[in-house]
């Protein structure tokens, strides 16, 4: 796609990767103010420590960002740097931009503690588990026992926060896969793995998991504000 695709409006959040003269990458948060069409783009100077960074023309910088259906990247080179009358950053026109859509199944990382209750079983016990990484459509999910089998119905319940908001996100979900351990491991006291696929059909509690799913996704992607 091109960068026009983007269509982004002056003060958009994006994400500046440098590399350092260690060799190591570092991110830095920035904004998009402008551009002139196949010729340069404008954004703010970074700030490390309350001071600018300094970037020298020619020197080679990466930037992403999340947008409305899924994160882009794309590099650039440093025109100029300048501080009067305003602190500006001059990058070269990109020529092409990466793209990755955010789907259903887009899985993302985190640690997040439920209680799960398995409602195939009599007992109604309520079990501790991590959700290890989730999408829209299912989770991981790991319990220090054994807490069902292949097509069970289950509830899990827990605390997310989406921009600096906690809520309790309530979902049904069905068991579709279970990691064996080995002797070794079960021994070594390993989670138990299961893969389970989201049934919830709760409009609100749908639209809370979308809200912290992509919340998720754009952290990954962009720094906290």
């Amino acid at each position: 796609m091109t960068f026009d695709d983007l269509k982004l409006h002056p003060g958009y959040a994006l994400q500046l990767e440098v590399q350092t003269s260690s060799g190591m990458s570092e991110r830095y948060p920035c904004r998009f103010l402008g551009a002139i069409p196949g010729r340069a783009l404008m954004l703010t100077i970074p700030r490390i420590n309350g001071r600018f960074l300094r970037l020298r023309p020619g020197q080679q910088v990466v930037a992403r960002m999340v947008v409305s259906n899924g994160a882009a990247v794309f590099s650039c080179q440093v025109e100029a740097q300048t501080t009067e009358p305003y602190p500006l950053l001059h990058l070269t026109y990109p020529s092409e931009v990466g793209f990755k859509g955010i789907r259903q199944s887009t899985r993302v990382e985190v640690e997040l503690p439920v209680q799960v209750v398995n409602r195939s079983s009599l007992s109604n016990e309520v079990l501790e588990a991590r959700i290890t990484d989730i999408s829209l459509s299912g989770a991981r999910l790991e319990f220090d026992q054994v807490a069902g089998g292949n097509g069970d119905q289950l509830t899990l319940t827990g605390q997310v926060e989406v921009a600096e908001i906690y809520r309790s996100l309530s979902l049904t979900a069905v068991i579709r896969s279970r990691v064996e351990r080995s002797t070794q491991e079960v021994k070594q006291k390993m989670p138990v793995v299961y893969g389970v696929e989201f049934t919830e059909n709760d409009e609100d509690s749908r639209l809370l998991l979308a809200a912290y799913v992509y919340a998720q996704i754009a952290q990954e992607q962009l720094p906290k504000a």
